[in-house]
């Protein structure tokens, strides 16, 4: 079959170069510039990664890259066969759709070479997003707009957006930094990481770690399996998890955090509107900031109160009920048979 029938080409004002075969996936099998207004990208690969970068100035640009899992140099002629014999190749812009898809001709994906198409866009930095790879990574920085995009079994790794964000992985690795608005990631098996991020935040994950540093906002932090990590975290959090520990740090906001098999380590700096804590089976140590007015109910295999002032109220072994300076922010630990140990400084 001739390459050029294979090949679909929607042109818009393009300038189109092919290059020759790269040299370890170092070069651009493929680079098309689009002097057209972009409003969105689509795109869909087999199992190629799939980057979109927003840039302020400039044309928008296509890189197409041509991958194989051995390493394998092959000529020019190879590649075109390869791929006249196994997908159907489309880039092209129309009525402000940047589109780069990489379609299969075949379901059976068992190539001896492992095969695989993977794209990199250069587009301006208002766009949306609708991207799909089922083995590759996501790479996306410098957005503003609607994203939505999912991987069946690469990383997102995600910088510098803005928008309503909808992202996920069947069972990579999540790291969101910088990004702002409302912001809903999730992995099936991997680690989340979120950096400096704020607005309405839902993180999950099924069986991973979740990693939380300097955000603020409307924060929900999932995982059915991992820790839950953090530091300098603001605004209202809401955080769990089924088999491991919590440890945050520098609080600045209402909390609730829950475990059914780890410990729990809250340091608090500045109280919000709540603080409710729940452990089965560990320990809760909490630190609270001095000279603030709290209401209590603390339940524990055993409760310890150390360096407590102005408390009224009733407390024995098991239970602490009562306020300390007049009253306040409702403090709530349901220890269960875990140990709970509260402190201020």
């Amino acid at each position: 079959m001739n390459f050029r029938k294979s090949l679909l080409l929607a042109c818009c004002g393009i300038q189109f170069a092919v290059l020759h075969a790269q040299d370890h996936d170092e070069q651009p099998y493929m680079v098309k510039t689009f002097h057209g207004a972009v409003h969105k990208v689509e795109s869909s690969t087999s199992g190629g990664n799939i980057t979109v970068y927003g840039e302020a100035t400039g044309d928008a640009r296509v890189e197409v890259f041509v991958n194989s899992g051995n390493r394998h140099h092959w000529t020019k002629e190879e590649i075109d066969r390869k791929i006249a014999e196994r997908y159907d190749l489309i880039v092209g812009l129309t009525d402000g759709k940047l589109t780069g898809d990489a379609k299969a001709k075949h379901r059976d994906g068992n190539w001896e070479d492992n095969f695989s198409i993977s794209f990199v866009f250069h587009v301006p930095e208002a766009v949306s997003t609708g991207l799909h790879t089922s083995g590759g990574n996501i790479i996306m920085s410098h957005l503003a707009g609607t994203q939505d995009f999912a991987t069946s079994g690469g990383n997102l790794e995600l910088e510098a957006l803005s928008g309503k964000i909808t992202g996920r992985t069947s069972g990579g690795n999540v790291t969101i930094r910088d990004s702002k608005d409302n912001i809903d990631v999730s992995t099936s098996g991997g680690n989340i990481k979120a950096i400096n991020c704020k607005g309405v935040i839902r993180l999950e994950t099924s069986g991973g770690d979740v990693r939380l540093t300097s955000l603020q906002g409307d924060i929900h932090a999932h995982t059915s399996g991992g820790q839950v990590e953090g530091a300098d975290i603001g605004g209202e959090l809401k955080t769990g998890t089924s088999g491991g520990s919590i440890h945050l740090k520098n609080l600045t906001c209402s909390v609730s955090a829950s475990t059914s098999g780890g410990n729990i380590d809250l340091s608090i700096s500045e109280l919000g509107k709540y603080v409710d804590l729940s452990d089965n089976s560990g320990y809760v140590t909490l630190t609270l900031p001095k000279g603030k007015g709290m209401n209590f109910d603390l339940r524990g295999e055993s409760v310890h109160f150390e360096d407590v002032t102005n408390f009224h109220g009733n407390m024995d072994q098991h239970h602490a009920s009562g306020s300390v300076n007049g009253g306040g922010v409702p403090v709530k630990v349901d220890g269960s048979s875990s140990s709970v140990h509260v402190s201020f400084r």
